[in-house]
C-alpha cells in the first residue's frame, strides 16, 4: 500500500473517533446546562457506553497496522502527513493501554464526580465530597500507570493537557513569575488609587441580566463569534466545549456584579475562536487539533484581558454599555469605568480573579497538585492546606471551603494537570501581545473603531491555521520569535497596571 493510500484510509478511522469523543462533550455540556437533577445517574450510563463505543474506535488495530506501514516509510512522508502519523501515534498508544473496563469505570466516575462537587459545593461539605476525590487520584494514577508514568504521574498528568510540558518546566516558570509578582502586586493594591477603584466597582448594582445578555450577545458576536456555529448558554462553572461547526460556550450572571458575565463571557469567546479557526476539515487529526490547553487559554486570556480591558476597546463599546444601563452607570463618570474594569484586588475567587492577582491562584493550585501527586498531601488534609496557601499567596483565608478548595469544577472529572496552562496561557498571551503591538503599534485604534478583524486575522494564521503540527511551546516561539518566558507578562502587568495605579 502506498503512503498516500495508508493516509487516505487512516484519516477517516481518526474522524470517527473524534467524532464519537465530540457526541460525549456534547453529553457533557449538556450535564452542566440542562440535565434535570433526576437524571445525573442514567448520564453517567450514557457517558459509560458512548466511553467504551469512543475506545473501541480509537483503539481499532487497523489504526495500529496502518501506522506501522506509514513509520516504516517515515521518510517519505510530506510534513504534514508527518504530523498527522505522529500525533495518531500518540492517541493510538494511549487507546491501546488503557483496559476498556477502566475507561467505562472512569466515564462514571467523571459524571458522578462533577454531582459530587455540585453537591458539596452547594453545602460546602469537604468532608462528604474528599472519597470521590481520592477515587479521582486513584483513578489518575491508575491512567498514569498504564501509560508507563507510574514513578511521574504528574508529569503525565501535565503532558495530557500541553504536550511535552513537565513538572520542572512548570517549576521554573512559575518560580521566576513569583518573584516578579508578589511585590507588584503589594505595591498596586497598597495604591491610593486602588480603593479607588474598588468603590467604584462597589457602585456597579442592578444591572439586569437580560440586558447583560444582550450586550455580551454583542460584543462577543463583534469580536468574530460565529453563533451561526455555536451558542452560550448558563452554567454552575463557565467553560467552552466543543469543536469546528459546534463550539458550546456558557457564562454566569449576577446583578450586582455586571463585569463577571461579561468577561467569563470574552474569556470564552476566545476559545470559541481557536475552535472556529482551526480548520474543520481536518478535524479528528494533528491538523485539525488546538495545540494544547496553554495555548487556548493563550487565546481567551488575551481577548478577555490584553483586549477586552484596554483603554480601546471600551472607547467603542462604552456608549452601548451606557445605552443599555442608563441609570446604573449615570454617576459613573469613563475614568471610574475604566478603573473598575480594571480593578485589582486579592479576592478568594480565581473565577473572579483580576489578571494582576489570578496567576497567584494558579501557582496556589500548582503547588496543591504536585503535592498530591507526591503523596506530601492526603485529601483529608487539603482545606487546611488550601488556607494556608492562600493566606500566603493571596493574602486572604477562605471562611469555609466553598469559597476555598470546593470552588473548581476541574478535579471532579479527574482533570488534574489542568491549572497550570491558565497561568501558562497568560504567559503566552502576553508573549503574542508584544508582538502584535510590534507589527501594529496602532492596534487599539482599531479597537476604538470596532474592529477586530486584523488581530483575528492575524491569530488565525499564526495560531489557529497550524492545529498541533508543532508543540505550544514551539508554536508560540515561532509566532513571537522568543522562547517563552514570564517577562513579557510581568512587563505588560507593569506597564498597565503600574501606570494607571502609580505603583
Amino acid at each position: 500500500m502506498s503512503v498516500t493510500d495508508a493516509i487516505h484510509e487512516l484519516i477517516p478511522l481518526l474522524q470517527r473517533a473524534h467524532t464519537l469523543g465530540t457526541i460525549a462533550d456534547l453529553l457533557g455540556w449538556d450535564e452542566q446546562v440542562n440535565l434535570p437533577p433526576g437524571a445525573a445517574e442514567g448520564r453517567g450510563n450514557q457517558q459509560a457506553i458512548l466511553a467504551a463505543v469512543q475506545h473501541a474506535a480509537a483503539s481499532e488495530p487497523r489504526i495500529g497496522a496502518l501506522l506501522a506501514g506509514l513509520e516504516s516509510a517515515a521518510g517519505a512522508l510530506p510534513v504534514e502527513q508527518a504530523a498527522v502519523a505522529k500525533q495518531a501515534r500518540r492517541d493510538y498508544d494511549h487507546a491501546t493501554k488503557l483496559p476498556a473496563d477502566f475507561v467505562r469505570e472512569k466515564a462514571v466516575q467523571d459524571s458522578r464526580g462533577y454531582h459530587a462537587w455540585a453537591r458539596a459545593r452547594a453545602a460546602s461539605d469537604f468532608a462528604g465530597y474528599a472519597p470521590v476525590l481520592e477515587k479521582n487520584l486513584e483513578f489518575a494514577r491508575r491512567e498514569a500507570a498504564y501509560l508507563g508514568h507510574a514513578s511521574a504521574p504528574y508529569d503525565y498528568m501535565l503532558d495530557k493537557f500541553d504536550p511535552g510540558l513537565t513538572t520542572a518546566t512548570v517549576d521554573r516558570l512559575f518560580g521566576e513569575l513569583k518573584r516578579e509578582l508578589v511585590p507588584l502586586v503589594r505595591a498596586i493594591t497598597a495604591s491610593p488609587v486602588a480603593a479607588r477603584a474598588r468603590e467604584v466597582g462597589e457602585r456597579l448594582r442592578g444591572y439586569p441580566i437580560e440586558a447583560q445578555r444582550a450586550f455580551l450577545r454583542e460584543v462577543t458576536a463583534q469580536l468574530g463569534f460565529d453563533y451561526e456555529r455555536g451558542r452560550i448558554d448558563v452554567a454552575l462553572h463557565p467553560f467552552c466545549s466543543g469543536a469546528g461547526n459546534d463550539v458550546r460556550m456558557t457564562t454566569r450572571y449576577n446583578v450586582d456584579q455586571p463585569l463577571d458575565a461579561l468577561f467569563s463571557s470574552i474569556h470564552e469567546t476566545g476559545h470559541g475562536l481557536y475552535e472556529q479557526g482551526i480548520p474543520v476539515a481536518h478535524l479528528g487529526t494533528a491538523l485539525g487539533m488546538h495545540a494544547g490547553m496553554a495555548v487556548h487559554e493563550s487565546q481567551s486570556r488575551l481577548w478577555e484581558n490584553q483586549v477586552a480591558r484596554s483603554r480601546g476597546f471600551w472607547r467603542h463599546f462604552e456608549p452601548r454599555w451606557r445605552e443599555r444601563f442608563p441609570s446604573q452607570t449615570a454617576g459613573v463618570s469613563s475614568e471610574d469605568l475604566y478603573l473598575a474594569i480594571n480593578a485589582v484586588e486579592p479576592t478568594l475567587i480565581r473565577v473572579d480573579a483580576d489578571e494582576v492577582t489570578y496567576n497567584l491562584h494558579i501557582v496556589l493550585r500548582f503547588e496543591m497538585e504536585k503535592k498530591l501527586f507526591a503523596g506530601e498531601l492526603a485529601v483529608r488534609d487539603l482545606p487546611a492546606a488550601w488556607r494556608e496557601a492562600s493566606r500566603e499567596l493571596v493574602g486572604l483565608e477562605p471562611a469555609n471551603d466553598r469559597e476555598g478548595v470546593l470552588q473548581d469544577v476541574h478535579w471532579s472529572g479527574g482533570a488534574f494537570g489542568y491549572f497550570p496552562s491558565y497561568c501558562i496561557g497568560n504567559m503566552m498571551a502576553a508573549q503574542l501581545w508584544q508582538r502584535l503591538r510590534a507589527l501594529r503599534p496602532n492596534l487599539e485604534e482599531d479597537f476604538a473603531r470596532g474592529d477586530f478583524g486584523w488581530l483575528l486575522r492575524w491569530l488565525r494564521e499564526n495560531i489557529h491555521v497550524h492545529g498541533r503540527r508543532i508543540s505550544g511551546l514551539e508554536l508560540i516561539q515561532r509566532a513571537t520569535g522568543e522562547a517563552l518566558s514570564p517577562q513579557p507578562l510581568v512587563r505588560y502587568l507593569r506597564e498597565r497596571y503600574g501606570t494607571l495605579y502609580r505603583a
